[in-house]
C-alpha cells in the first residue's frame, strides 16, 4: 500500500477513538479538572502522564476487540459468561448513566444561563437537537458532527493563555510528582484519575468500532486514532487545569463548578476567557448528552440480543432507539424538574460508576486474551503485565473513591 492510500485509509477510519476519548472531558470531567487547579495550582499536572498511558491501554484493548471479534463488548461478555451476568451488569450500567445523562443536561442548563438562557428553553431545545441527530441521521453524518464537537474543546488552549501562566512552572510541574499528605487533595486526585476511565466509554468504541466495518486487517488506522484521541482529551484537560491554576488558585478563589470557574475567570483573566470556558462546558455538555444514551442503548440491546445501530430505523432496532429516545427524555426532564436533587443524582451515579469500572476491566482482560476470540491479536505478555497493572491501579483508586464517597 502507498503512503498516499494509507493516509486516506486513516482518514477515512479516524473518528471513534477520538469521540470516545474526548467525551471523557464531559461537564463533570471539566468541573473536575477546573476545582484541581482553582484549588492546587499546577500541582496534579503531573497525574496527567500516566493518566494519559492508561486511557490509551484500555481504549487500545476495547477497539483492537471490535476490529478482530467483529462484536461489541456487552456482546461478547453475554456470549462468553452468560446472559444473567449481563442482565445484571446492563441494569447497573442503566442506572449509571441514567445519572450522568441528567448531569450533563445540567451541565448545558447551567452553561447557556451564563449566557442568559433560562433551562426551561435550553434544555428541551438540546434535547430535541441530540435525539434528532441520531434517531434521524446516518453513522457517517452523525460521528462526522461529533468530530466537529471534538474541535470546539479547543477553546480551552486560548482560555489558558489567556490566562498568562507561567509555563517554565508547568513544564515543571508535568515532569516532577508532588503529594500532598490531605483528605482533599487526596479526593481531588481520585477524581483526576476516576473521571478518565469509564465502563460506558469501553461499550461505546467497541460497538462504534464495529458498527462502522473496520476490520483487523485496517486495525492500524485506528490504533492511531484511540492514540491521537487520548492525547488530546488529556492535553485539553491540561489547558483546563492551567487556565485555573494561572488564575483561580493564585487569586485564592475557591470554586464548586465548571460554571463557577467560568465566571470566576472574567475579572482575572478577562471577559473573553471567561466566555471561551463556558462555550467549551456547553459544547462537552451537549455533546456527551449525545454520547451517553447512545453508548448505554449499544450496550444494552448488544447484551440482550436486540438490534443496535445509528444506521437503524425505529423499524429495524426498536429498542435502541426507545432506550436512546427514553434516556434523553427522562435526563432532560430531571433536570427540568423543580428543585431536583441533582447532587445526589450525580453522586450516586458516580458511585456505580466506580464500583462497576473493575468489573468491565476484568472482563475485558479475560476476553482479550482468549485465542478463540482474538486469534493472534491476544495481549502478549509485556502488554498483559502493563494491561493488569493499570486495571489495578485503576481498581485500587477506584476503590478509594467510592469509600471516600461514603466517608
Amino acid at each position: 500500500m502507498t503512503r498516499w492510500k494509507r493516509l486516506l485509509l486513516l482518514l477515512s477510519i479516524i473518528g471513534p477513538g477520538i469521540i470516545t476519548a474526548n467525551v471523557d472531558n464531559d461537564a463533570g470531567g471539566i468541573a473536575t479538572y477546573s476545582i484541581a487547579g482553582a484549588h492546587f495550582g499546577y500541582s496534579m499536572l503531573w497525574s496527567l502522564i500516566p493518566i494519559t498511558v492508561a486511557l490509551i491501554v484500555v481504549q487500545e484493548m476495547s477497539a483492537r476487540m471490535g476490529a478482530v471479534s467483529g462484536k461489541g463488548l456487552a456482546e461478547l461478555i453475554r456470549e462468553n459468561y452468560g446472559v444473567k451476568i449481563t442482565f445484571w451488569l446492563m441494569i447497573f450500567l442503566f442506572i449509571t448513566d441514567l445519572g450522568n445523562t441528567a448531569a450533563e443536561f445540567a451541565g448545558w442548563a447551567a452553561s447557556n444561563e451564563l449566557f442568559g438562557l433560562n433551562k426551561y428553553l435550553s434544555v428541551p431545545v438540546g434535547a430535541v437537537m441530540v435525539w434528532l441527530l441520531v434517531v434521524k441521521g446516518t453513522y457517517r453524518i452523525v460521528e462526522k458532527i461529533f468530530l466537529a464537537f471534538c474541535l470546539v474543546y479547543l477553546v480551552y488552549i486560548p482560555a489558558a493563555i489567556m490566562a498568562r501562566p507561567d509555563w517554565e512552572d508547568v513544564a515543571v510541574q508535568m515532569i516532577k510528582p508532588s503529594f500532598h499528605f490531605n483528605a482533599v487533595y487526596i479526593v481531588t486526585l481520585i477524581g483526576v484519575v476516576g473521571t478518565t476511565i469509564a465502563p460506558w466509554m469501553q461499550f461505546y468504541l467497541q460497538s462504534a468500532v464495529v458498527e462502522k466495518g473496520i476490520s483487523k486487517k485496517d486495525y492500524w488506522a485506528s490504533r492511531i486514532d484511540v492514540i491521537f484521541g487520548c492525547f488530546m482529551t488529556d492535553l485539553i484537560a491540561l489547558f483546563i487545569i492551567v487556565a485555573c491554576g494561572a488564575t483561580l488558585f493564585k487569586s485564592g478563589i475557591r470554586i464548586e463548578s465548571a460554571q463557577d470557574a467560568a465566571i470566576s475567570l472574567a475579572p482575572i483573566a478577562g471577559k473573553y476567557a471567561s466566555v471561551l470556558f463556558a462555550i467549551g462546558l456547553a459544547n462537552a455538555s451537549l455533546f456527551s448528552a449525545s454520547i451517553l444514551p447512545l453508548a448505554t442503548a449499544y450496550y444494552i440491546c448488544e447484551g440482550m440480543g436486540w438490534e443496535a445501530g445509528v444506521n437503524k430505523t425505529f423499524e429495524d432496532a426498536p429498542q435502541f432507539m426507545w432506550l436512546y429516545t427514553i434516556l434523553i427524555a427522562i435526563g432532560a426532564l430531571i433536570v427540568l424538574f423543580p428543585n431536583a436533587p441533582l447532587i445526589p443524582i450525580m453522586w450516586i451515579s458516580q458511585v456505580i460508576n466506580g464500583m462497576m469500572l473493575p468489573f468491565v476491566l476484568i472482563f475485558m482482560l479475560l476476553l482479550i486474551n482468549k485465542k478463540e476470540i482474538m486469534e493472534s491479536y491476544t495481549n502478549s505478555k509485556t502488554f498483559n503485565w502493563i494491561a493488569w497493572a493499570t486495571v489495578g491501579i485503576m481498581i485500587a483508586m477506584t476503590g478509594t473513591f467510592v469509600v471516600t464517597m461514603f466517608v
